[in-house]
């Protein structure tokens, strides 16, 4: 988190912020092939943590294999639409300097090419999570993102164009992590080692799955990669610019709840293929919670303190930076609540009644945002419209979900939203209180950061935890504590 904060300001620095802009409509466009490649993904997962709790060796195989075939055909049908429609759109359509155009068109290209390799890489990726190889998972994330150091301090003193420059080291950086996944996979699980098989079953059934996925995929990438299209064209780069660093600071705080809900994700699956659905509501309740206290954790003093931070932060702060960053945490928050009930949602394989209800909810967002901005709205509108949607699809996809896993809505709402709701209103107050007496400065910072952590810590175990987490907890730190002293005596 620490490293990304840091080269998301060294890269604003180095580029500008016009390049940067460029580059983030720019790849913004690219991702939004994922509308495919999203659902596939979801799909390749599912199957291979599913087959994993099954224990069926021989039919892990055929899923991987099959999962490579399948994300061969996607590359080649995403280079063709990207070599032609995508290529026309961002000469004609996409509102960059003429000045820049070329460069933007060399990062387009990469940015494809980058695409593609972690399209190939989403079959190893999900081989390593399905088999919880969570220490692997974590050396070969650290090791990304030490090199994301390094591409930065190279675009630092390179005497090349700049943009270029990022765009050509992100590929190679992406073909070294493919790489990297594929040795270790091919040395360590049985199943990864490719076999050109055509299981046509099973083909119509993950591609089917996939389908049904494609709809809840394409509102997702219309909420993201559409409005910064729709920003770019109404606003310019600018803000482009604005909502590139709000989505830098929110992936480096996601990236504590992210890595959590990774680890998660397989053991909810697991248990719903061994039929323990008692032990995956527990999971499934305990998920969204934690994941939520995790990402308030870091929301509180962020969002209290988003001007100075952004000021002491960033050499220059775009406008609408500080309204984008809290919006984006805002609705990242809320968002906690349903990363665990997708989940087991997935692992049932019932999806198509709640990706058509879902989808067309969620993507509402772009036609809204669309008429808002054609009636002379503020570029924040777009956040106020989104987190709109998502409160709504907060308790939709409980109601549709809660029924298929045979889980009780009404515990869910008490054990999750209402203590939730209780530990963010405990939390907040005493830093907004700091807030109320000393004037924006350095000390205030680390006063507030300090005050919201502790309160935060104490809201969640006093109001957040049940009877039995809170038992766990204690448990976990005498042993971890006595553990420590154990050693340091040892040493004496």
């Amino acid at each position: 988190m620490v490293i990304s904060l840091f080269t998301s300001r060294i890269i604003l620095d180095s580029l500008g912020v016009s390049n940067y802009g460029i580059y983030n409509v720019v790849g913004g466009f690219v991702a939004m092939f994922s509308i495919m490649s999203g659902a596939l993904t979801n799909s390749i997962s599912r199957f291979l943590t599913f087959e994993l709790g099954k224990g069926d060796t021989e039919r892990l195989k055929r899923v991987f294999s099959t999962s490579l075939n399948v994300m061969f055909a996607l590359s080649v049908v995403v280079l063709l639409v990207g070599e032609t429609v995508g290529l026309w759109f961002v000469n004609s359509k996409v509102n960059i300097p003429a000045d820049r155009l070329e460069a933007a068109l060399f990062v387009y290209q990469l940015s494809i090419a980058t695409y593609i390799m972690g399209l190939i890489s989403v079959p190893y990726n999900a081989s390593i999570i399905s088999h919880e190889k969570m220490t692997t998972f974590a050396y070969i994330g650290i090791f990304e993102i030490v090199m994301k150091l390094v591409i930065v301090y190279t675009l630092y003193i390179s005497p090349f164009d700049k943009l270029k420059t990022y765009a050509l080291l992100l590929f190679l950086l992406s073909l070294s992590i493919r790489l990297i996944y594929g040795m270790y996979c091919n040395r360590n699980f049985k199943e990864a080692h490719y076999r050109f098989i055509l299981d046509k079953p099973l083909l119509r059934q993950m591609t089917g799955f996939a389908g049904w996925n494609f709809l809840a995929q394409g509102a997702y990438q219309l909420n993201g990669s559409g409005v910064n299209l729709l920003i770019n064209i109404f606003f310019g780069v600018t803000l482009n610019a604005a909502r590139g660093i709000a989505g830098q600071v929110n992936n480096a705080v996601c990236q504590f709840t992210s890595n959590f809900m990774v680890a998660l994700m397989p053991q909810i699956t697991k248990t719903y293929a061994a039929g323990a659905l008692s032990e995956m509501h527990k999971l499934i309740v305990r998920g969204a919670k934690f994941s939520y206290f995790l990402c308030l954790f870091f929301l509180i003093p962020i969002c209290l303190e988003t001007e100075y931070i952004l000021n002491w932060w960033l050499i220059e702060v775009p406008d609408y930076t500080v309204a984008f960053v809290r919006w984006t945490l805002f609705i990242t928050a809320i968002n906690m609540f349903s990363g665990t009930l997708i989940t087991a949602l997935h692992a049932t394989g019932n999806i198509k009644r709640y990706m058509i209800i879902v989808g067309l909810v969620e993507v509402s967002n772009f036609p809204l945002t669309y008429i808002a901005f054609l009636c002379g709205a503020q570029p924040i509108y777009a956040y106020y419209i989104y987190f709109g949607v998502y409160l709504v699809l907060m308790f939709l996809r409980l109601y549709l979900i809660k029924d298929l896993i045979k889980m009780s809505g009404k515990m869910f709402i008490r054990e999750v939203y209402v203590k939730s709701a209780m530990v963010s209103i405990t939390a907040v107050i005493p830093p907004l209180l700091v807030m109320t007496v000393m004037p924006s400065c350095l000390g205030r910072l680390v006063i507030v950061c300090m005050v919201s952590a502790l309160t935060t810590v104490g809201a969640v175990y006093a109001l957040g935890f049940t009877v039995d987490e809170k038992a766990m907890f204690v448990n976990y730190a005498r042993n971890r504590f006595g553990n420590i002293i154990s050693r340091k005596k040892n040493r004496s």
